[in-house]
């Protein structure tokens, strides 16, 4: 099966991609996450979600910014662990397919990340409670291109 990806490169031999579909996470701090991933090299994007986990480094919010705390020397910022964690897997996904394909990690840099919202479903309230909520899921897709 073929999956859709946004960017479409001329050169597929140097571009290492992966996609996560339908996770459980927040769409708002996703797009913080990946705002922040966007254009650096990926072993440092790695490194940085790695510190956002540990809490040793927050992640600043240009959107969606109403309500947060402000962080010293970062600015209005969070520490988004569950969005850190589930995009790391996915730029760990792009680095064992440039491993695969014989790219050079040190390299790489990621020319686009995309969050997209996934499916809603539907479950029900717990106690048995007839009222429904809708879980909002999340997809991600990220491209590196060897420099």
């Amino acid at each position: 099966m073929e999956l859709d990806y946004s960017l479409k490169p001329q050169n597929e031999a140097k571009v290492a991609k992966a996609i996560g579909k339908d996770i459980n996470i927040s769409f708002k701090k996703t797009i913080a996450v990946c705002d922040n991933v966007r254009d650096k090299n990926l072993t440092d994007a790695i490194a940085l979600l790695e510190r956002v986990i540990a809490l040793e480094q927050a992640i600043p919010f240009k959107k969606y910014n109403k309500g947060v705390s402000h962080r010293t020397g970062v600015g209005i910022a969070k520490y988004p662990k569950k969005a850190a964690s589930e995009v790391l897997k996915v730029l760990k996904n792009v680095q064992a397919n440039a491993d695969y394909k014989g790219l050079d990690g040190e390299k790489l840099r990621i020319i686009s990340i995309q969050v997209n919202k996934g499916q809603s479903r539907k479950r029900r309230k717990p106690k048995g409670r007839w009222k429904a909520w809708k879980t909002q899921y999340v997809c991600v897709q990220a491209v590196a291109k060897e420099i």
